[in-house]
This record gives C-alpha cells, sequence and structure tokens, in this order.
C-alpha cells in the first residue's frame, strides 16, 4: 500500500486569494507630545527587555525556565511562612493543572517542599528547601549588583517609591479589564 497525496480537482488561483494579513502598527497615541514621557517609556520597555533576558539567563543556567525563578522569589518573599498552591496560581496565574506540574517540577530538583498547612488540614503549604533559598539569593543578586551599580544610595528610596506607585497603578488597571471564561476578548470594567 503506497501513500499518495491526492491532487486537487481545481488548482489553486492564488489571484483569487485575499491578500494575506498584515501585523498593524502599533503606536501610543499622545494628546501633546511628551518627550520625557516618551523616554520614560522607552526606558521602560528596555528594563522589561533586559529583564526577561537576564531571568532567563539566570534561570536556564540553572536548568530552570523564567515561571520557575518567578515561583521561587514569590515563595522567598513570603520569609519562610510558605504559601498555598492556590495563592501561588493567584500569583503566577496559571492554573491548578500547571500549578501542579511546576510544584512537581521543583520539589523534583529539591528546591521547595510540600508540608501540611497547620492553619487547614486539607490543604498544604509550599516551602523554599536551602537550595531553593540559594537559587533566589543568586538570581537576586545580579539584579541587587545592577541596581547597587547604576542607582545613588540617596535615589534608592525614591525610585523604590515611584515603582510601589507604578505596581499600584497597573494593578488596578489590570483589576478593571476583566477576561469572560467563554474566551470572547476581554471587557472593561469597574474595579471593586
Amino acid at each position: 500500500m503506497t501513500d499518495t497525496v491526492p491532487a486537487l480537482a481545481h488548482p489553486l488561483d492564488t489571484a483569487q486569494l485575499p491578500p494575506a494579513p498584515v501585523s498593524p502598527t502599533v503606536s501610543v497615541p499622545e494628546t501633546a507630545p511628551d518627550t520625557d514621557l516618551a523616554k520614560l517609556m522607552t526606558a521602560f520597555r528596555m528594563l522589561q527587555m533586559q529583564h526577561a533576558r537576564v531571568l532567563h539567563h539566570e534561570s536556564s543556567s540553572r536548568g530552570l525556565n523564567a515561571t520557575d525563578a518567578r515561583f521561587v522569589f514569590f515563595l522567598a518573599a513570603a520569609d519562610g511562612e510558605g504559601t498555598t498552591p492556590k495563592q501561588a496560581g493567584e500569583y503566577l496565574e496559571l492554573t491548578t493543572g500547571a500549578m501542579t506540574s511546576l510544584i512537581d517540577r521543583l520539589e523534583k530538583r529539591a528546591h521547595l517542599e510540600r508540608r501540611p498547612n497547620p492553619n487547614d488540614r486539607r490543604s498544604i503549604l509550599i516551602h523554599l528547601t536551602p537550595s531553593g533559598a540559594e537559587v533566589a539569593k543568586q538570581i537576586g543578586a545580579v539584579y541587587t549588583s545592577a541596581f547597587r551599580d547604576v542607582i545613588a544610595p540617596g535615589d534608592r528610596d525614591r525610585l523604590a517609591e515611584a515603582f510601589d506607585r507604578l505596581g499600584v497603578a497597573l494593578d488596578h488597571h489590570s483589576r478593571t479589564v476583566t477576561a469572560p471564561r467563554d474566551g470572547s476578548a476581554p471587557r472593561v470594567g469597574s474595579a471593586s
């Protein structure tokens, strides 16, 4: 028995096909030119790009992916208190199944461990192991060094406050956009 590709009954006439879609040019409309804001936005986009590159490189050099590293940092910020898989899934925006796979993967690498939740016997808490804490320390050191090199000590509090305010503003915006479960386009709603 020979597999053959059937011939088309009518050859395709590419002249009758609609043109291929073209990627739109995306620009942020501004009511008035604001060169300081434009410069800030460009610098922010470059920072995001460099952060993604550093996180990817530092994670992959340790056999992790960026989401693994973000989870390790999330657990490091818990200061030994641990977190539930549900809390971590909400933070990382992962499904229950994806969260279970992530926990399993990092547990096999001995970067975290499951412990009974003393406040809810039906639940567990995820804690970093010394190995996971070391990963957070090593990757965090890259960022600490960069901040130390370029941000003067007298500017650090003010920059931290600006980052906090920006984070709150972005969080507020993300909470006003809700995505329906039916897969349709997101809709803007009021944050409550």
